[in-house]
């Protein structure tokens, strides 16, 4: 028998398997999200600790690795799962890097026979990795009783317990229907071990987003612009249907069609920084500005 080290340091084992700088590129790339990524960290050092408990034959048994986000859209929750099958391939909990993406559309099918196939599909692309599923709610419709998704739901049961060595399964959506999910399926609930809840980005957080996104596409704002911004998106965060950095992704889409054509009526020669500049009159000509926010039904 192998002798039990006195010490082991975790340092080494977090180096040697690159989870810190999983950790420091989830620091990087995320703004804000200040609670789920110590959440993330605290899930990294608890496998850690555990591996290294299962390999000195302290503990035999794998933990539940089942996870629920929950919280607004744009918030995230994709990319974080993203992280989090990087860690768990890297400590060995998974055989691959590889995550899954479905909602119900992928899962449930609309005529008898059809949903199990779909389903029994989606699992066999997952496995080894991780599946996300996001608006996890809409596999149950209660009001349906002919609905095919509690099929679905009753599979990934099966699966979620008796093959959670291969598969770890992660459910996403906004946290009160989440909550309504798991209430009316209490056996979800049980097989889930981690549950992280997104907060809502603050204006000044979704204009740090907005930067990161035009200095990647290669266009710059100047004062005037970032100011402008920052007032489009305090009014857009109070219309319907805001989805945080993915409503900021759509909204840099759009300020970069009229800054195009701003310079193609211009009818002139153009510089690189003209080509480059997203002004504030591209962004103050959003709808948004046109009425006051509470009367307006969307964009």
């Amino acid at each position: 028998m192998t002798p039990t080290p006195q010490t082991i340091n975790l340092a080494q084992v977090l180096q040697s398997t690159q989870v810190q700088e999983v950790l420091e590129h989830l620091d990087h790339d995320l703004v804000g999200l200040a609670p789920v990524k110590q959440r993330i960290r605290e899930i990294a050092a608890y496998l850690v600790v555990d591996k290294l408990r299962r390999e000195v034959g302290l503990s035999a048994e794998r933990p539940v690795l089942h996870m629920a986000f929950t919280g607004p859209p744009g918030t995230g929750k994709t990319t974080v799962a993203m992280r989090m099958a990087t860690i768990l391939n890297r400590l060995g909990y998974i055989r691959r890097d590889h995550l899954v993406v479905a909602s119900r559309d992928d899962l449930v099918g609309q005529y008898i026979g059809h949903t199990a196939p779909k389903t029994k599909e989606v699992l066999k692309r997952a496995m080894g990795g991780v599946l996300f599923i996001d608006e996890a709610y809409s596999l149950y419709r209660a009001e349906n009783e002919r609905d095919y998704g509690q099929e679905t739901i009753e599979s990934l049961l099966q699966v979620m317990e008796n093959q959670r060595e291969d598969l770890v399964v992660v459910l996403a959506g906004y946290k009160d229907r989440m909550e309504q999910f798991f209430a009316l399926n209490p056996g979800m609930r049980s097989r889930i071990a981690h549950h992280i809840e997104f907060p809502e980005y603050t204006p000044d957080e979704l204009l740090q987003i907005a930067l990161l996104m035009v200095a990647q596409q290669h266009y710059t704002l100047d004062e005037e612009a970032k100011q402008a911004f920052r007032a489009y998106l305090e009014r857009r965060m109070r219309l319907p249907n805001f989805a945080h950095a993915r409503s900021v992704r759509n909204a840099i889409d759009r300020f970069k069609l009229r800054q195009a054509y701003r310079l193609y009526q211009k009818g002139e020669q153009v510089s690189a920084e003209e080509l480059q500049c997203i002004a504030a009159e591209d962004i103050l000509a959003s709808r948004v500005f046109l009425e006051p926010p509470e009367e307006r039904k969307g964009e």
